[in-house]
């Protein structure tokens, strides 16, 4: 097995080709890693390890927690690169980030909780506003029954989506912080993608919840919670559902590189009915063709996280326009991705659809990843072309 210790002070100034580096270098081990990984529903430790040495996992921490307040850019870089190597592997670390720079958009007490205690604290969530908060002295009793907890085998905190109820009133959805140890696991993991991200449900029951562990959900959708206040950078202004979608796409990119990867390697030495696959001129056809809409993929979606967070550090807002617009590139980028992916899948012949072939496990990652709501094509080009037309008549 290659060497993966890429310890890094994480009190160094590091920069995103650091961290594209040594996202490059773990491609090799995390493709090792990846079978057990499926086999287990659960990312390695060895892997979690790798990412905290790399830096993955404070590269969204706020800097007074001794993390680098990295772009969103940059986090979706390396989660492509992560998911190259491996889908499930490559998502979880992408999840972790994502949640560590929510946290820095909470007010400032609650990361003092997390990260004054460990600063090596990370994260999964729920966001699917199953929770129930009751209005309680200092703050509320939250209940609720959540799914799709990535990569919860390996956190010390939760994100839990709910309500507000107080008597008829019903408020939210807004987000809620709980220690993992106050949350009960339920192992109902068993998915035809994805496996290895351990996305598993949990179940809290009557946790007591501080006012100051809530972040406001319409704050978190605008990109104005009080975190971006004290944390400078515009990572934390980063408006939920809009340019966060992003990383999904970059992730949904990355495993359609491996694909294209393993398909390519796959493709040169395989025969059938006798005949080199790789000498046709149809093979020829469909690589050429698929790269262009992977890159093509990739730039578009690198180009609109690009654009839009010099505006966040500038302490600027997007326009609803320029919101509808990053999410609907993200989605095209997705579907784009997938397109590819599928293309190469069906032209990987009878023997690809094999457990274990060179490509059936990173396709069904895929497919996986390409179903996640915030990606969601039809729903983001509807409501950018609706704004754009209301524009054009104004």
């Amino acid at each position: 097995m290659p060497d993966t210790h890429l310890a890094s002070d994480p009190t160094s100034p590091v920069t995103a080709a650091d961290l594209y580096a040594r996202a490059e270098a773990l491609q090799p081990a995390l493709k090792e890693r990846a079978a057990a990984c499926e086999r287990d529903r659960c990312v390695p430790a060895e892997s979690v390890r790798d990412f905290r040495e790399a830096g993955f996992t404070r590269m969204t921490q706020p800097e007074r927690f001794g993390g680098n307040a990295m772009g969103w850019d940059i986090l979706c870089g390396v989660a492509q690169r992560l998911t190259r190597g491996d889908g499930a592997q490559g998502w979880v670390q992408a999840i972790m980030a994502d949640h560590a720079q929510m946290l820095g958009s909470f007010p400032l007490q609650a990361q003092e909780d997390v990260w004054g205690e460990n600063p090596d604290a990370v994260m999964s969530a729920s966001f699917d506003p199953k929770g129930v908060a009751i209005p309680v002295d200092g703050g509320f009793k939250f209940s609720g029954r959540f799914g799709f907890s990535s990569g919860i085998d390996h956190v010390d905190w939760i994100i839990c989506a709910g309500f507000i109820v107080d008597g008829d009133q019903r408020d939210g959805p807004h987000f809620f912080m709980v220690r993992r140890t106050e949350a009960t696991l339920v192992d109902d993991w068993h998915t035809v993608g994805l496996e290895g991200t351990g996305s598993k449900s949990f179940e809290v029951e009557n946790v007591f919840v501080p006012e100051h562990a809530r972040l406001d959900g319409e704050l978190a959708r605008m990109g104005r919670g009080p975190g971006a206040e004290v944390n400078p950078g515009g990572v934390y202004r980063v408006p939920r559902g809009f340019l966060t979608p992003a990383l999904f796409a970059a992730m949904s990119i990355g495993m359609a590189q491996g694909l294209l990867d393993a398909w390519l390697t796959y493709t040169t030495t395989r025969k059938s009915r006798g005949v080199t696959v790789g000498e046709s001129p149809s093979s020829h056809m469909i690589a050429g063709e698929c790269a262009a809409e992977i890159d093509a993929a990739e730039v578009l979606n690198r180009q609109t996280v690009g654009e839009a967070m010099p505006i966040l550090d500038a302490g600027k807002e997007l326009s609803e326009s320029e919101l509808l617009a990053a999410r609907r590139n993200s989605a095209w980028a997705c579907r784009t991705a997938l397109n590819a992916g599928t293309r190469l899948f069906n032209t990987a012949g009878g023997n690809a659809i094999f457990r274990d072939s060179p490509v059936e496990r990173i396709y069904r990652n895929l497919l996986a990843s390409a179903a996640h709501h915030i990606v969601n094509w039809e729903a983001s080009a509807l409501e950018s072309g609706r704004v754009m037309i209301q524009e054009a008549g104004k």
